[in-house]
C-alpha cells in the first residue's frame, strides 16, 4: 500500500524562536496561512490524485502546531478528523517543538484522533542545540518523546545535519538517541543557508561553513543504517526541492540536491558492490538485489554500474523478490 501525507503548511505559525536557520516561509513556498477553510479545498484536490487503495494522512507542518491557539488547533483538526472518519484517510500527523509538547496538549491531539506527533529535535547535543537558537535543550526532546510515546501516539523525531557546532560523530550520536527514544519515524535534513536567516549573515562573515554536498552524503550515508537497525522509518532525506531552492533565488549556500537522497543510496550501494572481482575467466555478472532497491543498485545516471563495467564486459541488475533488503547476490556467468 502506497502511503501519501497531504500537506497543510503553517509557516512559523506560534514559534517561539526563530530558529538561526529557519524561514519557513522560503523552504515551504507558503507566505500566507491558509485560513481554517481552505483546508478542505487542499485535501479534497489532493484526494482527486490519490488512489483509493492508498494509505493516506493529513499533515500539518511549517511551524508548532501545539502553540497555536486552541480554538484555530480545533478549527484545523476538526476539518481533518471528519475526513478521517469518514475513511477518507487513515492519519492526521503534525509537527512541533518539543518545548510546545504537554498532557493537556496531547490530550487535545487525542480528541480530534491525530496519529502521529513530530517533533524537531534536530541535535541531541546541547552545544548544538544552543549555537542553533532552538531555545530548548536536549531534556526537552527526550521528556516531550517520551510523553508522546506514552499517550499512545506514533513518534516521529526530525534531525538536521551541519548545524552550528556540529560534527559527523554529534549527528550519528543524535541518530542513536534518536533511536533509543523511540521513534516510528524520521527525517533527516541537511543543513542549508536560506536567504534572510541568521545563519545567513553568519555565513557572509565567514563564521558559518555549511558541509559540502560530499560531506552531507557521507554523513548521511553512514546515518541511515542506524536508522534501519533500529527499525526507524525515514520518511525523507534532504528538503522538498521548492521552487525558490530550484532556482536558487531563496538558496544561499548549502548541499541542496532535488536527488540527494539518490545521490546517497548510489553511494551506499557503491560501498557494497566495489569489492566485487573477477571470478577466474568469468566476465560477466548478474547482481539479484531486493526489487524496491533496484535503481538504488545501479546508481544515480547508473554510476555504479559503470564502475563495474571497469571490471566485467557485462554487467546486469536484477530485481529478485528472494533477496532480503539491503543484501544481493552475484551470479558469475
Amino acid at each position: 500500500m502506497k502511503h501519501y501525507t497531504i500537506p497543510i503548511f503553517v509557516p512559523e505559525l506560534a514559534c517561539p524562536h526563530r530558529c538561526i536557520f529557519c524561514n519557513q516561509n522560503k523552504i515551504s513556498s507558503t507566505l500566507e496561512i491558509p485560513e481554517i477553510g481552505e483546508c478542505r479545498k487542499i485535501i479534497e484536490e489532493h484526494l482527486t490524485t490519490i488512489p483509493s487503495d492508498s494509505f493516506v494522512e493529513i499533515g500539518f507542518f511549517g511551524g508548532s502546531f501545539t502553540g497555536i491557539p486552541e480554538r484555530e488547533q480545533r478549527g484545523y483538526l476538526k476539518i481533518a478528523y471528519e475526513y478521517k472518519k469518514a475513511g477518507k484517510i487513515k492519519g492526521i500527523r503534525l509537527s512541533t517543538r518539543p518545548d510546545y509538547i504537554d498532557s493537556e496538549k496531547l490530550l487535545l491531539l487525542k480528541e480530534y484522533g491525530v496519529t502521529t506527533v513530530e517533533l524537531g529535535a534536530q541535535s541531541m547535543s546541547e552545544d548544538v542545540l544552543k549555537a542553533s537558537g532552538r531555545g530548548h535543550d536536549v531534556a526537552a526532546v527526550e521528556n516531550a518523546a517520551k510523553m508522546v510515546r506514552e499517550a499512545g501516539f506514533f513518534l516521529g523525531l526530525q534531525m538536521m545535519l551541519g548545524l552550528p557546532g556540529d560534527t559527523k560523530e554529534k549527528s550519528l550520536r543524535t541518530a542513536k538517541r534518536i533511536v533509543e527514544l523511540g521513534a516510528d519515524n524520521t527525517r533527516i535534513y541537511p543543513t542549508l543557508v536560506v536567504k534572510d536567516t541568521p545563519l545567513e549573515k553568519l555565513w557572509r562573515e565567514k563564521k558559518y561553513f555549511p558541509l559540502s554536498i560530499e560531506e552531507a552524503i557521507n554523513w548521511t550515508k553512514d546515518i541511515i543504517p542506524i536508522f534501519e537497525k533500529g527499525d526507524v522509518n525515514i520518511i525523507r532525506v534532504g528538503l522538498h526541492p521548492s521552487e525558490g531552492f530550484l532556482s536558487g533565488e531563496d538558496l544561499v549556500d548549502g548541499p541542496f540536491h532535488p536527488s540527494f537522497k539518490e545521490f546517497v543510496l548510489t553511494e551506499m550501494w557503491h560501498d557494497k558492490l566495489q569489492n566485487i572481482i573477477p571470478e577466474k575467466d568469468k566476465k560477466e555478472i548478474a547482481i539479484h538485489v531486493f526489487p524496491k532497491e533496484y535503481n538504488a543498485a545501479i546508481g544515480y545516471r547508473a554510476k555504479n554500474r559503470k564502475m563495474l563495467l571497469e571490471k566485467f564486459s557485462k554487467v546486469k541488475f536484477v530485481a529478485d523478490k528472494n533477496i532480503v533488503k539491503g543484501d544481493f547476490y552475484v551470479d558469475y556467468c
